[in-house]
């Protein structure tokens, strides 16, 4: 199983960055995915989460209104597009899968992408 997040990178403050995760070797569409991030020194916390349908869709209060998460299960790939990024939202953006009914405990991991906000 492999999940394969892309998309990082250096950006200013209020630009937009789009981040993919791309999975082989499960069923993706039987997984919940979620986002999480990571920033230096900090613990690791939920972004973002969907469903398997795609149907509901779930964000931390922090980026709400600004992340947008969205699935293709014919290819799939879960997607984050962020808007409006602010410095705080610096941190290595990690996609992970859940076939659990809560979003803290997942089953696979994705390897990260550093996302980088500069004010």
């Amino acid at each position: 199983v492999q999940l394969q997040a892309s998309g990082g990178g250096l950006v200013q403050a209020g630009d937009s960055l789009r981040l993919s995760c791309a999975s082989s070797g499960l069923t993706f569409s039987i997984y919940r995915m979620a986002w999480l991030r990571q920033a230096q020194g900090k613990e690791r916390e939920f972004v973002s989460g969907i469903s398997r349908s795609g149907g509901n869709t779930y964000y931390a209060d922090s980026v709400k209104g600004r992340f947008t998460i969205s699935r293709d299960n014919a290819k799939n790939t879960v997607y984050l597009q962020m808007n409006s990024l602010k410095p705080e939202d610096t941190a290595v953006y990690y996609c992970a899968a859940t076939g659990r009914s809560t979003w803290g405990d997942y089953n696979y991991w994705g390897q990260g992408t550093q996302v980088t906000v500069s004010s």
